[in-house]
């Protein structure tokens, strides 16, 4: 099952598959201005899907990707509210599907370790058409979130399990079936960040607090001082998969993919040495990916941050295969592998890969590694996990991350 994405006025949107049934309607229109020919067309922002580290394990390819641009369409297709149907037959009824050219976008489920849900056994938890994002054709370009998104037809469609009802002015507003929440960070995606509050967003824009759990009937509490404008760092939550979005202007105050570069040859230039083995430990190329370790990769003790190279000495079978005692302060816990992290956008600042996700292995440094531990992401129907960004697996300790601790050459 995939979560598809439809941009309007160039942003995803994504429907519901699982439960069609009542729905409120919109149709498109054609406000704005128009591209030019020949002109340049003005990006409104990136969604970068949580989990994936910079590409999908199978590719990149097409609309299945895991970072996805906005760009202004050449011409506007906005939606306005329009006529209300109640469909007695909804298995009947032409719903959209991933081949539908409105589709622009398709979002597998996202698994703790990076990969899609995949496989006949699979279950989804995103709704079809979940949600959809409509952008300002002028500056400052404002892009806001709604729930839901379109049929064949091009009418807004709700599953028959979801919450739905009439608002004071006569039209229907909606939840999809396992709810589209945002989170906007406070003090924006920076140094200074900290998580903010999770709402639910409606058919019609409007924010709620969180139901009892992600598919109940009742509504969360209306929150009017709270609007579904999306800012650099807010992060959307399908249910499924978690998306990060990037204004233009941060994405320019995030590190490039070439200072990432730099930054691991900087650090591999150090020569750093396992202090037990006394060999010489250096990060992989990102063009080799995330096979197996070859013999100078780093290992780390996530518990104490002791950096090694790897070694089959401190098991501890009694407590389970990847629990290792450090040989240097007798630490036991997991040992695992270090991986750069290779997803800039997800960086709060371009600072040297200091600290490592626990248990995962991936670095970044020390104020992406705080914010994100600091992250309660959904989880199911009722949880919220801090979690890799860059992978998507738990994070675990304390913390939820470690200071890495380098020993240097001997000569």
């Amino acid at each position: 099952m995939v979560l598809e994405g439809n941009p309007e006025v160039g942003s995803p949107r994504t429907s519901d598959l699982q439960h069609p049934g009542n729905k409120g309607s919109c149709i498109l229109s054609s406000p704005g201005e128009e591209v030019l020919p020949g002109e340049e067309p003005i990006k409104y922002g990136e969604l970068i899907v949580l989990g994936y580290n910079g590409c999908l394990a199978s590719g990149d390819k097409g609309r299945r990707r895991s970072r996805l641009a906005l760009s202004r369409r050449p011409h506007a297709n906005g939606v306005k509210p329009d006529v209300m149907h109640h469909i007695s037959t909804p298995l009947v009824s032409k719903i959209g599907r991933s081949t539908e050219n409105m589709i622009d976008f398709v979002v597998t489920d996202t698994s703790p370790g990076g990969g899609a849900t995949e496989g006949p056994s699979a279950q989804s938890t995103i709704s079809r058409y979940a949600c959809r994002i409509l952008c300002d054709r002028r500056p400052p370009y404002t892009a806001r979130l709604y729930a839901a998104g379109f049929d064949a037809s091009s009418n807004i469609f709700l599953g028959e399990r979801a919450a739905k009802w009439r608002t004071p002015d006569g039209l229907m507003d909606g939840l999809t079936t396992n709810g589209v929440l945002v989170m906007h960070p406070a003090g924006g995606f920076s140094e200074d960040s900290a998580p903010g509050v999770w709402r639910e967003i409606s058919v019609c824009g409007n924010v709620y607090t969180l139901r009892d759990s992600r598919s109940a009937q009742q509504r969360g509490k209306l929150v009017e001082n709270e609007s579904n404008v999306l800012q650099d760092g807010s992060l959307i939550d399908l249910c499924g998969a978690t998306l990060l979005w990037r204004t233009p202007a941060g994405l320019l105050r995030a590190p490039t993919l070439k200072q990432l570069e730099a930054q691991r040859q900087e650090a591999n230039a150090a020569r750093p040495q396992c202090p037990v083995g006394l060999s010489t430990l250096a990060f992989p190329s990102p063009a080799r990916g995330r096979t197996a370790p070859d013999k100078q990769q780093p290992w780390v003790y996530v518990r104490c941050g002791h950096v090694h190279g790897y070694h089959g000495w401190g098991c501890r079978r009694e407590r389970g295969p990847q629990e290792r005692e450090c040989p240097l302060c007798r630490l036991v816990g997991p040992y695992v592998p270090l991986w750069l992290g290779q997803e800039a956008g997800l960086c709060l600042d371009p600072g040297p890969p200091s600290h490592a996700f626990a248990p995962c292995g991936h670095v970044c440094s020390e104020k992406t590694a705080r914010y994100w531990a600091q992250t309660p992401l959904p989880h199911g129907t009722h949880a919220f996990h801090a979690a890799c960004p860059f992978c998507g697996a738990w994070l675990t300790g304390e913390l939820g991350c470690v200071r890495l601790i380098f020993q240097g050459p001997l000569d």
